[in-house]
């Protein structure tokens, strides 16, 4: 009979697929955050005294302030009929990179009533337009 005590290896841990798993991780959450973009309407426009560049823009952006009037892609329309903002989106929407479905952004004021949201959301939809997207921002807890 052998009662001698046996051998006992001190039990190896390989942390190295654990650390390029967690490198992976952090790679995914940095790719997939979303950053807060805030967007106004600036009452007075400066001036600029170089000449007029022809970018087109990537998506089609509609701010809706408080008393109801639309902007699109920061330009005012003259009124806020549906008419008006249909033909105003149908311009835009030609302007842009993605002419067969490009991204509409509403920036509404969270005053503006809800029939001037409505009133936009319905000229897009007029037009064939199924990428509408609400930019929001986060709430602040205090």
């Amino acid at each position: 009979m052998n009662f001698r005590s046996r051998r006992t290896e001190d039990p190896d841990l390989n942390i190295l697929p654990l650390i390029d798993v967690v490198f992976l991780l952090l790679i995914f959450f940095m790719v997939t955050t979303t950053f807060d973009r805030d967007s106004e309407i600036s009452i007075t426009l400066p001036e600029a005294s170089q000449d007029k560049v022809d970018s087109k823009p990537q998506a089609v952006e509609i701010d809706i302030d408080r008393e109801g009037r639309v902007f699109i892609n920061a330009r005012a329309l003259a009124n806020a009929q549906s008419a008006t903002i249909r033909e105003a989106l149908d311009q835009a929407v030609k302007a842009s990179d993605d002419r067969d479905d490009p991204a509409i952004i509403i920036n509404a004021d969270a005053e503006t009533s809800h029939q001037s949201v409505i009133r936009v959301m319905d000229a897009a939809r007029q037009l064939g337009l199924r990428r509408v997207t609400f930019a929001t921002r986060l709430e602040q807890s205090e």
